[in-house]
């Protein structure tokens, strides 16, 4: 997005169990709610990926009241590494562990464009 303007969509993979915001630790969800992109890691075991400053502070106090880790390292990601000719094929399941996947090739896009600190909600 530029300002009220979208530039780009995407169609996404999410975690295996995609209804619902994330609320722990392995519940295999995607978190829900504002966010920044606050780090890359060009080396991931996935193609490139974009972390996401999952569980911000409300996320941290809803798991504290609830006596349970919210869990964390979600990234935006490309395809497992060697997999990149599946292409749009990963669409057919949701697949992570609660993180986005996108394609090989939308991935280089995302990187290129989303710099570090670059805010984001996620929203059904």
């Amino acid at each position: 997005m530029s300002g009220p303007t979208v530039l780009k969509t995407y169609k996404i993979s999410l975690g295996t169990t995609p209804v619902g915001p994330k609320q722990r630790q392995g519940d295999h969800k995607t978190p829900e709610g504002h966010y920044v992109i606050d780090r890359r890691n060009p080396k991931s075991r996935f193609y490139r990926s974009l972390h996401i400053s999952y569980p911000n502070a409300d996320d941290r106090a809803r798991a504290a009241q609830s006596e349970i880790d919210p869990g964390g390292d979600i990234m935006i990601h490309g395809l497992p590494n060697g997999f990149g000719w599946f292409g749009d094929l990963h669409l057919l399941h949701d697949w992570t562990d609660g993180c986005i996947a996108v394609s090989d090739e939308e991935m280089d896009e995302i990187w290129r464009a989303v710099p570090d600190g670059t805010p984001i909600e996620i929203k059904p």
